[in-house]
């Protein structure tokens, strides 16, 4: 069946078609394909330098394939760029934290809501009732996520003032103010302790059961991807290696061998 004549429910939320990027020399990603149904989390594991974060790269528009499709919600967005994706409903976290430091916790998480703020300082100088509701809208939002995630105490606290772990929670917190429908998490549990860990993710399975939404993550902690995955791809060298539940891919020996360095005599 064409993609244009199946039905939205049956159609993957996210489809990345034989996508490939290069560096000069070196093929970062090599005909790459994955799919992201709508409601998952999908694990996207490898060793150091197997292209994931590349991928993550592509999928919001950071990076271009000179090869290949990004399809989101049916519609075709390969050449979009990061605000148009982002406006689009794909949120995205950073392997190293890209907080405002000399911000507060609540005003770095403001500016997530920036893409569904509308009007003008003109406009809101003129009518002022109709900006401040808006205001007041956004900020519920954002002070639900505050809740949700148990930040409440350091709201007003300058985000480069936290430790790393509640760094993270408040990019976390960003990312989730843009109410994006595919939210692209870039190694969240990088640098935490176990304690950490666990709070992680638990506020990921709760995001993707409360706020409906669907997850892409890298990680390394294969103790955290085979917890919390619904489904696992595995990259090695650029190329797309598995793909499959986590009890699949645990068991799958170009896996065993990718992450163990064993080669076929």
């Amino acid at each position: 069946m064409s993609l244009a004549r199946q039905p939205a429910a049956a159609r993957p939320l996210l489809e990345v078609r034989g996508v490939s990027v290069r560096f000069g020399a070196l093929l970062a990603l090599n005909r790459v394909s994955l799919e992201i149904g709508r409601g998952e989390i999908v694990a996207i594991i490898g060793p150091n330098g197997a292209g994931k974060t590349t991928l993550l790269n592509v999928i919001s528009g950071f990076y271009h394939p000179y090869e290949g499709r990004i399809v989101f919600e049916g519609r075709d967005r390969t050449r979009l760029a990061p605000p148009d994706v982002a406006a689009l409903g794909i949120a995205r976290t950073f392997q190293n934290v890209a907080l405002f430091k000399g911000m507060t916790v609540l005003d770095n998480i403001m500016t997530g809501r920036l893409l569904k703020m509308r009007g003008s300082f003109l406009l809101e100088a003129v009518y002022w009732g109709p900006a401040r509701r808006q205001e007041l809208a956004h900020r519920a939002v954002v002070e639900r996520i505050i809740d949700f995630l148990e930040i409440q105490a350091i709201r007003k606290t300058p985000a480069g003032r936290l430790p790393y772990g509640l760094q993270k929670r408040v990019e976390l917190a960003r990312a989730l103010a843009a109410e994006p429908t595919l939210l692209l998490l870039d190694e969240p549990m990088a640098g935490m302790n176990v304690e950490e860990k666990e709070d992680m993710c638990r506020f990921i399975l709760d995001v993707n059961s409360e706020f409906d939404t669907t997850i892409a993550l890298i990680e390394h902690d294969m103790g955290v991807v085979m917890d919390i995955s619904d489904r696992v791809a595995v990259l090695d060298y650029g190329r797309k290696i598995a793909d499959g539940s986590p009890d699949h891919v645990r068991k799958d020996q170009a896996v065993l061998d990718a992450y163990l360095g064993v080669s076929h005599g």
